[in-house]
């Protein structure tokens, strides 16, 4: 073998490692922090809260996938501004986006609560984002955000909750004539609903609700769950705590982005944020089996907490002022923002529902059957 064939070989060989380093280079591209957008995300909610776990579930998410190219900097509640302060300050682009749920923008529209949580007329709030995302509920609340309104802000719904508690009251409840004069924590259409029933409706922010209680500014109050009424602290301040209830069957998150910032993202930008909402979603629905669960058996068993169901007579009085409610909303001609279109959405929502929540009943097998079969033997 000559010189002249030595060099020629080190040669190829050495041209063929600089076009592999090449396509290495090309095939795993570097992305250098100049490049990250950052993006500023506040939740509703406070740093102990599962709820704020939640919403960082979904900034991991989008962290993990987004390759360098994108970041959310998770702040809680009261960071930049207050819990109720959110959509004004995404809209003003003070913040990027947040999390929270629809339902706290109530007093700007009541439609807006019709997003968060409705009447109890969905089975659950699984239905309530497959009316959203496959009903026409995306569009009506585009058009609520951005023609009625003119929000600078766009928003996914995210996260299917169970039927919320009644709630925590200092002595037992038993008939629904007890709930007039109650001072009571809620929010959204629920507001309406317990006017209705007679109580003193008081909206408070979730860090708020506890303090308030001890203090005696309110007699009663509902937040969502075991987890986030366990780490607020109401066990600590109420022992009965009533499950079950129609005044909030069903409702979901909302995730908010500044509207200016979002379709300045690359299109892939985009689709992740979206797609990463539905995947926390998933994720959150397998999470609270869990730890609801641990946290309901742990307050009865370790705090000394009464857990009841809900009294029949009292869901019967809530369904009937739910009708009155309804039918008010949707009388409501002040301006066609109001109860026109409140309308508009209830309808759009019974018509899911009467055709989903057939199938449902008709098709599930029910649960409590196998559920006594198997675990409630004598």
């Amino acid at each position: 073998m000559t010189e002249s064939t030595n060099a020629g070989r080190r040669g190829l060989l050495k041209a063929s490692a600089v076009a592999a380093t090449g396509a290495a280079i090309l095939a795993t591209p570097q992305v250098s922090r100049a490049q990250t957008v950052t993006l500023r995300f506040q939740s509703t909610w406070p740093q102990r809260d599962i709820f704020h776990e939640f919403a960082g579930d979904y900034v991991s998410r989008v962290n993990a996938m987004a390759g360098g190219r994108l970041r959310l900097e998770l702040l809680a509640a009261g960071a930049v501004v207050g819990a109720f302060q959110l959509l004004d300050a995404v809209h003003a682009g003070t913040l990027d986006g947040g999390h929270g749920v629809s339902a706290y923008w109530f007093g700007r529209n009541r439609a807006f609560s019709l997003f968060g949580t409705t009447p109890p007329w969905f089975g659950d709030a699984n239905q309530l984002l497959g009316w959203f995302y496959y009903g026409g509920g995306e569009a009506l609340y585009r058009e609520l955000m951005h023609d009625t309104l003119r929000m600078n802000a766009v928003g996914f719904m995210s996260g299917p909750m169970p039927t919320q508690p009644l709630g925590w009251f200092r002595n037992p409840i038993e008939r629904a004539e007890q709930i007039r004069g109650l001072r009571y924590r809620t929010v959204g259409l629920a507001t309406d609903l317990f006017q209705e029933m007679g109580a003193a409706v008081v909206a408070l922010p979730g860090g708020e609700i506890v303090p308030a209680l001890e203090r005696g500014v309110i007699d009663a109050a509902e937040f969502n769950n075991p987890s986030s009424d366990r780490v607020l602290g109401f066990p600590d301040v109420a022992k009965n705590y009533y499950i079950q209830s129609y005044h909030q069957a069903v409702e979901c998150f909302e995730i908010l982005f500044n509207r200016q910032r979002f379709d300045a993202l690359p299109a892939e930008n985009q689709a992740l944020l979206r797609h990463c909402a539905e995947a926390a979603s998933a994720d959150m629905s397998w999470k609270l089996q869990d730890r609801y669960s641990r946290d309901l058996l742990a307050m009865s068993q370790t705090q000394g907490v009464n857990v009841r169901p809900t009294p029949r007579p009292i869901l019967d009085a809530q369904l009937q002022a739910w009708n009155r409610v309804i039918e008010r909303q949707e009388a409501d001609n002040s301006s066609p923002a109001a109860g026109p279109f409140f309308k508009k959405v209830c309808d759009s929502q019974r018509d899911w529902c009467r055709r989903v929540g057939n199938f449902m009943l008709r098709y599930q097998v029910s649960p409590v059957v196998s559920y006594n079969h198997f675990f409630a033997r004598g």
